[in-house]
């Protein structure tokens, strides 16, 4: 066992136990919002509120699988530059503290999806076998880690639609898995670019090289851009077309972040910390919202036919 980085105290480890709880990754269960937004009820009482606790139990059974994660990575995490800071990798979390966090997030997630519904229940447990299993195994397998990390933003779409009982199109599920694919072999093209493939921070790093995770890139880009022209149009109102230039620019800044500023290796920072892509953002939330209070007002001519 490592000597801690720092002195531990009571203080010291409820930051660390916070600070474990990694909830700036938080952020990613924002995909249980899109069939909020595109059912238009995101202006009703209760459907926000499901929404809002559906959030609350995606975050704690997220935060279980990011402490099994840095669990099982702590000795791989203190060769990193950035990860050996991390609560259990640094020593600031007695692993005790960790495993009781560990029973804490997963025993509220299971509550709080329970307390939606069994259905929500189930897919919020698939998530979470999904989240493990990665941390055990395919984390180490090339092309499937990225595979399985994917799929677990696919289940919280899935699981957003459940929370407030809509039906959500195919084409959506499908634009959420390319564009999760999309970050996932982003973050492994920057690692490679930022800390090279063998340094010992993540055990299968060297099966990639930039060349293949370029093709990767091209393919996935494709895919997103594809299904998510495919959803404006057959989707809720082909006003939603709008928002096209925004998702395009979004994804083409992304890959300029990753390929001109070393940027990529965590998404969720490179997305809330460039403030052209936070713009880009709340222009496509404006512009989706405008065009679906106006369409369920009747205020559009009808489109495409």
């Amino acid at each position: 066992m490592a000597e801690p980085l720092v002195e531990r105290t009571p203080g010291t480890v409820a930051v660390a136990a916070i600070k474990q709880l990694r909830p700036k990754q938080w952020f990613k269960n924002i995909f249980l919002f899109p069939a909020l937004l595109f059912s238009g009820q995101f202006l009703e009482p209760e459907p926000v509120l499901k929404f809002a606790i559906g959030f609350a139990a995606f975050s704690m059974l997220a935060s279980t699988g990011y402490i099994l994660n840095d669990y099982l990575d702590r000795e791989a995490d203190r060769k990193h530059p950035k990860k050996r800071f991390r609560p259990i990798a640094s020593g600031a979390l007695p692993l005790p503290g960790a495993w009781a966090l560990f029973a804490f997030t997963m025993g509220s997630g299971i509550a709080l999806s329970l307390y939606l519904s069994p259905a929500f229940l189930f897919i919020g447990l698939v998530y979470l076998t999904t989240t493990l299993s990665y941390s055990f195994y395919f984390k180490h397998k090339v092309i499937l880690d990225v595979l399985f990390l994917a799929s677990g933003f696919v289940w919280r779409t899935i699981a957003g639609a459940i929370a407030i009982r809509v039906e959500v199109s195919p084409w959506l599920f499908l634009c959420t898995a390319f564009l999760a694919l999309f970050f996932g072999f982003n973050k492994r093209r920057g690692e490679l670019l930022k800390v090279g493939a063998h340094t010992g921070t993540r055990r299968n790093l060297d099966e990639y090289s930039p060349q293949m995770l370029e093709q990767f890139q091209a393919i996935v880009t494709s895919g997103t851009i594809i299904t998510y022209l495919l959803y404006t149009v057959l989707g809720p109102t082909g006003w939603m077309t709008l928002t096209i230039p925004m998702v395009l620019y979004g994804i083409f800044r992304y890959i300029y972040l990753i390929d001109r500023h070393g940027e990529g290796g965590a998404p969720d920072e490179t997305l809330l910390r460039d403030r052209p892509m936070l713009i880009t953002g709340v222009l496509y939330l404006g512009t989706a919202v405008g065009v679906l209070l106006a369409d369920g007002q009747g205020w559009l001519p009808a489109l495409l036919g």
